[in-house]
């Protein structure tokens, strides 16, 4: 969330903002909003004051038997007293309009990040690696799984319907690695604390890391209120929420290997063979809550924990700069890593790294406080995937495949593997 002091004294700059996203100018209506807002407040502030002077006032009129003064007083008393509750009401409602359409405007981006539309606007940053070279013909995942034996779609379907998967065997057992091999990394070497937290939140956890009031149609939500993660961002980023830190204890870093749930609105017809994109999906979380002065430089260190996973299982792949088109909506600069995928010939997202300033720090009301300072400040957060499991999983299927359909497995995750270096057809 924006704050409403910053747009009062910069609405040009917000719009300008605004249409590097491509978005419409919202300055000239939010401003109006909150001018109406405080107008109610200063009546209100005033109806008590009078309130509260005419009260003293009867009590000196009575003392001197001023009786036609008293009834006076006490006429423009009961006025006021009926008058308040609906000032009151108007505030409220003020206010909730005012804080919903803040909730609504993304966050700013960074001076430095491209200006663009699109996903075509994007800037490579750099490659790493190099494609497999095979005198063989690349297969997708889905059928090297299917073929394999260990990748069913139609029972998934039977139990959950369609962008559901049922991995049996060492397929199964291969995610499981994978996703214990990142967060072994991330934490034994990177520095990330592991959190297990909970997979269903409610609706302030959600605004607080932005998912909320906006992408409701994106998320799962519970009979009794509680929405399913779509990222383990949501629980790690508020543990902090409505707390005030010490600034000596900064940066915190949080990690956690959860399901993550989504509805994927909007995605009809896209991805729809295989399990790139899925309703239900593994993935290691990276959480940063810093400072404002350090935010930007825990940035690179958060993509480069996350580029190690693609170096260390040998996987070629690119780390993009979003530009303003093309950035989530709580982000400030974002940096995405494609992976190569043979079996498609083309670079597919498998994380997307984000700093998003203090943007949720606002909404979660999370903020720091140096050892002699007396006055607080919103936390820096940033989130990143370190990877996505499934994609990660699929990038390793098609990347070391064998021309018989057989699958190698990366030499870090052979501990993991219980010492298997192959997949096989299943017998």
């Amino acid at each position: 969330m924006l704050d409403i002091k910053w747009i009062r004294e910069n609405p040009e700059a917000l719009d300008a903002a605004l249409a590097k996203r491509s978005a419409a100018p919202i300055a000239a209506e939010v401003i109006a909003l909150d001018e109406k807002r405080r107008s109610v407040v200063q009546s209100l502030q005033d109806m008590q004051s009078r309130r509260n002077a005419a009260s003293k006032e009867i009590g000196a009129a009575m003392a001197q038997k001023n009786a036609e003064l008293a009834d006076k007083l006490k006429a423009e008393v009961a006025t006021i007293k009926e008058t308040m509750p609906q000032a009151e009401e108007e505030e409220r409602n003020l206010t909730a309009a005012l804080n919903d359409a803040l909730s609504r405007i993304p966050n700013i981006p960074h001076d430095d990040v491209p200006v663009g539309k699109d996903e075509a606007d994007n800037v490579l940053k750099h490659t790493i690696g190099q494609k497999p070279g095979w005198n063989h013909a690349a297969r997708e995942h889905y059928e090297l799984g299917e073929a394999l034996g260990y990748m069913d779609f139609e029972r998934a379907a039977k139990l959950s319907g369609a962008r559901f998967t049922v991995l049996t065997g060492p397929l199964a057992r291969l995610e499981r690695a994978i996703g214990q091999f990142m967060i072994d990394l991330h934490t034994g070497e990177h520095g990330y604390t592991e959190v297990s937290s909970p997979l269903m939140v409610r609706d302030e956890a959600m605004y607080g890391t932005g998912q909320l009031p906006k992408f409701a149609e994106d998320l799962f939500k519970t009979t009794d209120g509680r929405w399913l993660i779509p990222t383990a961002e949501v629980t790690l980023t508020n543990l902090v929420s409505g707390e005030i830190l010490a600034e000596e204890k900064l940066p915190l870093r949080f990690t956690a290997l959860t399901p993550s749930f989504r509805s994927e609105a909007g995605s009809a017809g896209r991805d729809t063979r295989g399990m790139l994109r899925q309703h239900q999906f593994w993935k290691c979380e990276l959480v940063s809550i810093t400072t404002a002065e350090t935010s930007l430089e825990e940035h690179e260190r958060m993509t480069a924990c996350a580029e190690e996973v693609l170096k260390r299982l040998g996987l070629h792949f690119r780390t993009i700069t979003l530009c303003t088109g093309d950035m989530g909506f709580g982000a400030r600069k974002t940096y995405d890593l494609e992976v190569w995928l043979p079996g498609q010939d083309t670079y597919r997202e498998i994380s997307s790294c984000s700093v998003c300033g203090d943007f949720q720090g606002r909404r979660m009301n999370a903020r720091y406080r140096g050892k002699d300072d007396k006055a607080t400040k919103f936390v820096h957060t940033l989130n990143g995937s370190g990877t996505a499991v499934g994609r990660c999983l699929i990038a390793v299927m098609e990347n070391y495949q064998n021309e018989d359909g057989s699958i190698t497995i990366p030499d870090v995750l052979v501990p993991y593997m219980g010492g298997l270096t192959r997949i096989e057809k299943a017998v």
